[in-house]
């Protein structure tokens, strides 16, 4: 898997005018203007070394559009635009990959990101190859969290349920302030308070992570954004939806997040 150090760009940076110059468009960018359900996998980036979005899929029942692709691909898009300027990580930027959880490809990469995990269900190998993932030094980090999917799924519930299956032996541990080092790998993000709610997602902003060994002191697995929405902040930070200064905490926390995976 990558590593890398980073580096901090000096100075006082406006995340979301810096997404302002961004001139990629669905169409123009590699596979992306094919129907999400439709991905074949086939337009994903050749493993090169540099840093690589990956977006996990997964199956899911129902009419509505495919509910891992939410915020795809404008939301990364953004996302690798602003990780690059600001930092020295080598990452495909016009390009991101879509995997589902069985993927051999996964190990290439140390971070895989998840959204909508209400609707979210795994096969057996799915779970298997994301024990390894994890274990061997991969990172999972879960967005568009709310607590409840369309009214009815308890998202945490299904959730949970499919993590108790990765690692049975696992425990949930919130973080209730910012003194863990994900919240200053590259950003200093001291207090939650100021992460931005998008919408409602059923209260504040939740952030829920899984530890080797159940031990906090120990590297992190997985960090779970429940009742958050990061991406959705991404998506449209160009388009002025939200507040400059909220899209551009959501682009800090996520950075960090990204940074605390690539490099741990």
């Amino acid at each position: 898997m990558q590593r890398g150090r980073m580096l901090v760009v000096a100075g006082t940076v406006i995340l979301a005018a810096l997404v302002a110059g961004t001139t990629t468009t669905l169409a123009q960018r590699p596979g992306s203007n094919r129907a999400p359900q439709q991905q074949s996998y086939s337009g994903n980036v050749r493993y090169d070394g540099k840093f690589v979005f990956v977006r996990m899929s997964y199956a899911w029942s129902g009419g509505r559009g495919a509910p891992w692709a939410h915020d795809w691909p404008v939301g990364e898009e953004h996302f690798l635009k602003i990780l690059t300027s600001i930092s020295n990580v080598d990452a495909h930027v016009d390009a991101s990959s879509i995997m589902h959880f069985s993927d051999p490809e996964l190990f290439k990469f140390p971070v895989a990101y998840l959204v909508e995990p209400g609707y979210w269900y795994m096969s057996q190998d799915d779970v298997t190859n994301l024990r390894a993932y994890l274990l061997k030094g991969g990172f999972l980090i879960v967005d568009d969290f709310p607590y409840r999917t369309g009214g009815r799924i308890d998202t945490w519930g299904n959730f949970e349920e499919q993590m108790s299956r990765v690692f049975p032996e696992g425990k949930w541990v919130e973080l209730t302030d910012a003194s863990h080092p994900i919240f200053h790998s590259f950003f200093e993000v001291n207090s939650l308070d100021i992460v931005p709610m998008a919408y409602n997602l059923g209260d504040k902003p939740r952030f829920m992570a899984l530890f080797e060994d159940n031990d906090p002191k120990k590297r992190m697995l997985c960090i779970a954004n429940y009742q958050n929405d990061l991406s959705e902040f991404w998506e449209f930070s160009e388009e002025g939806r939200y507040l400059v200064q909220d899209s551009n905490e959501a682009y800090k926390v996520g950075v960090n997040q990204f940074i605390y995976g690539i490099t741990h």
